[in-house]
């Protein structure tokens, strides 16, 4: 079962730290922002002023190929639906928008392309062991959009790298963005605070 409590939260962070995962890597796994993670991090902090985050959890959906397969034939459907055929690649955001954005690729016979987030600080990288961008129309997929941060900073990667990126997909957007840089930003579900 998950962590439920903010102390269990925290326990399930440390416990990730302490097996060498960063940031990144624990926001990842837990689908928070990485501001939470961190905030999780410093047992100082009191738990009136946590940061406003909604954690998404979609385990039901990523234990079964079929299930994963499903969802991204959704997230086709959107593509369809927002820029036609107008593209050339798709790219997983590592780890959690590989299997979706692998299946998207298979099926409408693309390019797939890993970005993979390092940290807030540093980055990204695109894996040489992929297709490349240069020169090519790409959708972005990820599982969650928290803060934006992630995805802005692959756009600027991928933009860097040559690319145009005409479309960025995740499961669940917890912002009320429908753009990322200039780039159209769709969900399956929007999970915003009012």
């Amino acid at each position: 079962m998950p962590p439920q409590s903010i102390d269990e939260l925290r326990s399930t962070v440390a416990t990730m730290k302490a097996k060498g995962l960063n940031s990144q890597q624990i926001a990842d796994e837990l689908s928070l922002s990485q501001t939470t993670i961190q905030w999780l991090s410093s047992s100082q902090q009191p738990v009136e002023d946590h940061p406003a985050d909604i954690r998404v959890g979609w385990r039901s959906i990523a234990v079964k190929g079929e299930r994963i397969e499903a969802v991204s034939e959704i997230f086709a459907d959107i593509m369809m639906e927002e820029i036609g055929d107008e593209v050339d690649s798709i790219v997983g955001i590592s780890i959690n928008g590989i299997p979706f954005a692998t299946c998207i690729a298979s099926g409408m016979d693309l390019e797939f392309s890993v970005a993979r987030s390092i940290s807030e600080e540093e980055g990204g990288h695109l894996s040489e062991v992929f297709a490349g961008v240069e020169g090519k129309r790409v959708v972005v997929i990820d599982d969650v959009v928290s803060s934006g941060l992630t995805m802005r900073k692959t756009i600027e990667h991928l933009t860097n790298a040559g690319a145009k990126v005409v479309l960025c997909l995740v499961l669940v957007n917890k912002t009320w963005m429908d753009e990322i840089d200039g780039v159209p930003l769709r969900a399956l579900v929007r999970a915003a605070r009012i």
